[in-house]
């Protein structure tokens, strides 16, 4: 599994359309995603304290869109779908609230 965090807005955003864009698919080529160990490293980067987040679990088998695992600048691969994610490889979703300090680890339902 591969997992994305995403705002509840965009999420919402997507309504009855079978696809999801991100908001790198058109400025960088890719939505951006992380493997399990990855998931709290990358909220703490990017997102510390946004208390809008959903975390989405992708079945990478359920992908029409290439998956590849490219390596990020701190030398990890990280996974990228290039093209739009097809709403039914979404196998879960879950609140992704920070703690009280802004840090984020795992929802309890991906543990």
């Amino acid at each position: 599994m591969i997992y994305h965090i995403v705002s509840k807005t965009d999420w919402a955003a997507v309504g009855a359309s079978d696809y999801y864009r991100g908001d790198t698919l058109d400025t960088e080529g890719f939505i951006h995603c992380s493997t399990l160990e990855q998931v709290a490293g990358t909220a703490n980067l990017f997102f510390r304290g946004r208390e809008d987040l959903l975390l989405l679990k992708i079945n990478p088998e359920k992908l029409k869109s290439p998956l590849n695992y490219e390596v990020a600048g701190d030398g990890r691969l990280f996974p990228h779908i290039y093209g739009p994610l097809e709403v039914e490889a979404v196998v879960a979703l879950a609140d992704f609230p920070p703690n009280l300090d802004g840090s984020f680890d795992l929802p309890e339902k991906y543990r």
